[in-house]
């Protein structure tokens, strides 16, 4: 028997289908020669650790750095029958080997390893790597699986990449934590891309704007620009002087221009797509990527890659053919597919571009959920642009003299709409309209050198300078794809920040730690994540260095570079930024305390009041004025001592309550609670009724 393990059950069941396995069993399907079973995502994990030892239980300053030796793995607690059952499959007498049939990355690699490294698997092991869960992607894998130990070097760069952030995340986290008095998450990704969301909003809270001034000038259709003004009187007095001159036409510069389809879909370029087109979190879009993958409409998601392999160019043509069918908004297209430039087995790591698959054929697209049939749209449309003609156009820069000055014009007149015609047929579809991009200019009017224009009419305009736009996904994606490109070594394959695969994680952290907010599309930093990039060292906001680990990592997956040696500079730079950080002075240690909302003036002092958990509580530590909430006066009459009565007694010495009930009668009454004795060392109460 053949042992194969998925990573998920969706994934499984389809394996199986292709071969056919039917009979279900308790946590596999057997049949065909096959058992065929599944990990449900993450099944073991790095250890905690608290599992090193009784000292690493409490966050301390004197139990870091912690550096396991012997690193510890633990199962998920949700998950140890799942465990179980492999663990058995594996150890069964009739399996002979076992196929890791995990997602085809580091990731899926990861999972897979810990799985059988924990179950003390000896057996020999193979590995299915495929980017497309259709039938016939599936048995080809099949027929062609690899020797698990070719893929070492990736499960070595699978596992450095999650101990350097258990190393980083554990030691960075408890150290500034214990020294804030307040849980700060530091993460090896997340910090740096938090770091590039505080820089771009202090570009715009300390942005002035300033406003500046063009003088235009109209000449038979053509609309002619100056330069810069930042003056208005200035403008204006050009403006006068030009009509009463004469305006020429010195120079009439007409080129020929190309605007190339865009690429195929990677990971990231189809997250930003999706967020500036329908608004989907990258996190939504991996998911419904995921799911139309595992629903065999769509190749694998989580790559790099913008290009397919050289022996896909039939497979490619056949799917523009389809697409032309499915799509409404295609009718009538009538264009030749250039396959040729989606092709580039050199620029293909582990998987290609996403593309919709062959099932597309036997799917009514209506029956999708709108989103994901939004995605399948998205992915479909950009692989007929990317094959599509360029789009050529004629432009004309037109430059005129007038009273001294130099004015501009600017026109544009499409030759050939290539790609385009599918951006607008596809753009016609959309409910709402996406980010509006720059206008394009339209047709100049006939114009030669040396024509000249007597009197022109002339306006100024006013215009103001704008702040950076706050960063959305789209465009914090981008940001995080860039990072460190400029400083690192420009022949390194992969110098941003994460992986497509990671990136949508590394957002929803900062989001979910309240470190970054949502408002619209828009993500902005808190207030605590604004502080936290203020306190933490370079090394760990860095985005040159966080993508320069990446990159090893890359090498090291490619067996271009050592695993040790990267794991011991992670190491040492934990121990240096313990040695660096011993203590902070009282006022800094504040910086992260939560802001208390005032519940009134203390009556004995004046000074703020606040709540507690149990109390109210004078801010004066030498008043010791205190409301307690479990006051005995407060439990007789069965009236909770809530923040709002607290608020009306300090504010006015009584307040009113619907309900008071009666210790002694045993009924309820409306009434009033005063602040009857403030002076001893217990405050006192006492009721008053209403006056009748």
């Amino acid at each position: 028997m053949i042992l194969v393990i998925a990573e998920k059950p969706s994934v499984a069941q389809t394996i199986a289908a292709a071969l056919g396995v039917k009979e279900k069993k308790d946590g596999y399907i057997e049949g065909n020669g096959y058992l065929v079973s599944w990990c449900v995502g993450h099944l073991i994990g790095l250890a905690e650790a608290a599992a090193y030892g009784e000292q690493y239980r409490k966050w301390s300053y004197d139990s870091l750095p912690v550096l396991p030796q012997e690193w510890k793995y633990t199962v998920a607690a949700d998950k140890r029958a799942q465990f179980a059952t492999l663990k058995d499959l594996m150890h069964r007498e009739d399996v002979a080997e076992v196929v890791n049939a995990c997602d085809a990355g580091r990731e899926g690699e990861l999972i897979f390893r810990f799985v059988y490294e924990m179950a003390g698997c000896k057996k020999p092991m193979r590995r299915l790597w495929i980017s497309s869960m259709e039938t016939g992607a599936i048995k080809s894998g099949f027929d062609n699986l690899k020797d698990g130990q070719d893929y070492d070097p990736l499960y070595s760069s699978a596992l450095c990449r999650a101990k350097a952030d258990w190393i980083i995340g554990i030691n960075a986290t408890r150290l500034f934590s214990v020294l804030y008095n307040h849980t700060l998450n530091v993460g090896r990704v997340q910090t740096p891309t938090l770091k590039m969301l505080v820089d771009r909003d202090a570009a715009i809270s300390t942005f002035k704007k300033e406003k500046y001034y063009h003088v235009r000038l109209s000449l038979s259709g053509a609309d002619a620009v100056s330069k810069r003004f930042p003056a208005a009187d200035e403008a204006q007095a050009l403006k006068k002087s030009c009509e009463t001159s004469q305006a020429v036409c010195t120079s009439l510069v007409k080129e020929k221009k190309i605007a190339a389809p865009p690429k195929l879909f990677d990971l990231t370029s189809l997250q930003r797509e999706a967020n500036r087109i329908y608004g989907y979190t990258a996190k939504q879009t991996l998911d419904l990527a995921q799911a139309l993958y595992e629903k065999k409409l769509l190749t694998y998601p989580r790559t790099d890659s913008a290009y397919l392999t050289d022996d896909m160019g039939e497979t490619a043509a056949g799917m523009v053919t389809l697409l032309c069918e499915k799509l409404p908004f295609l009718s009538g297209m009538d264009f030749s597919p250039e396959i040729g430039k989606l092709l580039n087995s050199k620029k293909v790591s582990d998987h290609h571009a996403i593309i919709p698959t062959r099932e597309l054929a036997k799917t009514d697209l209506s029956a999708l959920p709108e989103s994901e049939r939004n995605i399948l749209t998205l992915a479909g449309t950009r692989l007929c642009m990317a094959a599509a003609a360029p789009h050529t156009f004629e432009a004309v820069t037109a430059v005129f003299s007038c009273a001294g000055q130099e004015f501009t014009a600017k026109g544009k007149t499409v030759l050939s709409a290539g790609w385009k015609e599918i951006e607008r047929r596809f753009a016609a579809t959309l409910k709402g309209k996406p980010e509006e991009e720059a206008g394009e200019p339209s047709a100049l009017p006939e114009l030669l050198e040396g024509q000249t224009f007597e009197h022109p009419a002339a306006k100024v305009t006013e215009h103001d300078t704008t702040p950076p736009k706050p960063h959305n996904e789209a465009s914090l994606l981008s940001a995080m794809e860039r990072a460190g490109n400029e400083e690192t070594d420009p022949d390194a394959e992969r110098r941003g920040l994460g992986t497509p695969a990671t990136r949508a994680a590394v957002i929803e952290k900062l989001v979910n730690g309240g470190f970054v907010t949502r408002k619209g599309k828009q993500l902005l930093p808190t207030k605590d994540g604004i502080n936290l990039v203020c306190v933490l060292p370079e090394t760990l906001i860095s985005p040159k260095l966080t993508a320069e680990w990446e990159n090893r990592l890359t090498q090291i997956a490619k067996g271009q570079a050592d695993p040790e040696r990267f794991m011991q500079e992670i190491e040492e730079m934990a121990r240096e930024l313990v040695k660096t950080y011993p203590f902070l002075s009282d006022d800094k240690a504040q910086l992260f305390a939560p802001e208390r909302e005032e519940t009134g003036k203390c009556p004995r002092c004046g000074s703020p009041v606040y709540e507690g958990k149990k109390n109210y509580y004078c801010s004066n530590k030498e008043c010791c004025f205190t409301m307690w909430k479990n006051d005995r006066f407060f439990e007789e009459r069965k009236v909770t001592f809530s923040p709002k009565i607290a608020a009306a007694l300090l504010k006015n010495g009584k307040a009113d309550v619907k309900k008071l009930y009666s210790p002694k009668t045993g009924k309820t009454y409306a009434g009033s609670i005063v602040l009857a004795d403030t002076g001893g060392k217990y405050v006192n109460y006492r009721v008053e009724l209403p006056k009748k």
